[in-house]
């Protein structure tokens, strides 16, 4: 006789544990728990259900019972390569509604809507209305420019030796410190965004600045974020010459994260900055699938899933 179990009940995105590191083990369920089994055979429980993305690093097997359950807590598993310089896949954590990617790809593919959303990204990255009658090639110009001189004040303020951004991600060894920590703290940044993109229901890939990429609108929202959070991180923890810079950085923006309780601030910043390109959301048709996992009390929350 199957043992009776009480209803899956979600956690919210922003009240979980923003992002946990995989590496070398296999991911599986065992005794109903989420796990990592080393190659010794000892187990570490993972709380998949509070997480709200696990990253994998290369050396990491995932079984599908272990899919399946991440699915149906709604934790995001990204595929991350060597010291999270590249993510190379992401699974989706179920029960994205198709209203929400149309409203989405409605506001990229109007002209007039888009430069509004990307307006509205601008104002709230740099604290200030951006120049009137530029074209959105105008306004990303304008915010490299603005980055690059951001970058070069950060690693004046923590005094640290830059030249550029600059990488090469098929040999992570070859780059220096600064940029190693600045890759290692926004692959922790594009992880939650993510997760919160997808959560919420829309598509990574339908970007308004960035475009043409798996996670355009990844790097979009996640850049309202980047140097209020990852990036004086990242020149901080360069500073001190860390003998693992990939390490420090990571525990650093967990912390960070935690205490700026971004996950509570990202999925309202998506609709919000949607919401500037004036154009009303779509009803869901009445024959739309449910989502992943039913919850008849209704949070309210775009970041329950349910």
């Amino acid at each position: 006789m199957q043992p009776i179990l009480p209803p899956l009940k979600p956690i919210p995105i922003k009240d979980r544990i923003s992002v946990v590191y995989v590496e070398k083990g296999n991911l599986d369920v065992l005794d109903g728990a989420f796990v990592v089994v080393d190659k010794t055979g000892v187990r570490t429980q993972i709380p998949v259900g509070g997480v709200a993305c696990l990253m994998l690093e290369p050396g990491t097997r995932v079984s599908h019972a272990a899919v399946t359950l991440a699915a149906r807590v709604g934790s995001l598993l990204v595929w991350i390569g060597d010291a999270g310089v590249r993510l190379y896949a992401s699974g989706q954590p179920g029960g994205a509604r198709s209203d929400r990617l149309l409203y989405q790809a409605k506001l990229a593919l109007d002209d007039t809507a888009r430069l509004k959303v990307v307006r509205k990204m601008y104002a709230l990255r740099f604290k200030e209305e951006p120049p009137a009658k530029r074209s959105v090639q105008q306004l990303r110009g304008i915010e490299g420019i603005r980055v690059r001189t951001m970058y070069e004040l950060l690693a004046r303020q923590y005094r640290v030796q830059w030249n550029r951004r600059n990488y090469d991600h098929t040999e992570w060894g070859s780059g220096d410190v600064p940029n190693r920590c600045l890759s290692s703290s926004t692959a922790c940044l594009y992880g939650i965004c993510e997760a919160a993109i997808l959560a919420a229901g829309y598509a990574p890939a339908v970007g308004f600045i960035h475009t043409g990429k798996p996670q355009s609108f990844v790097y979009d929202i996640a850049d309202i974020f980047k140097f209020e959070t990852v990036v004086p991180i990242a020149f901080k923890t360069a500073a001190k010459k860390p003998g693992n810079p990939e390490r420090e950085v990571r525990l650093a923006c967990r912390d960070a994260f935690r205490q700026t309780r971004l996950l509570h601030r990202i999925i309202p910043t998506i609709e919000e900055v949607l919401a500037a390109g004036k154009i009303q959301k779509p009803i869901a048709p009445v024959e739309a699938i449910e989502v992943a996992i039913p919850n008849k009390e209704g949070m309210g929350d775009d970041g329950h899933r349910g």
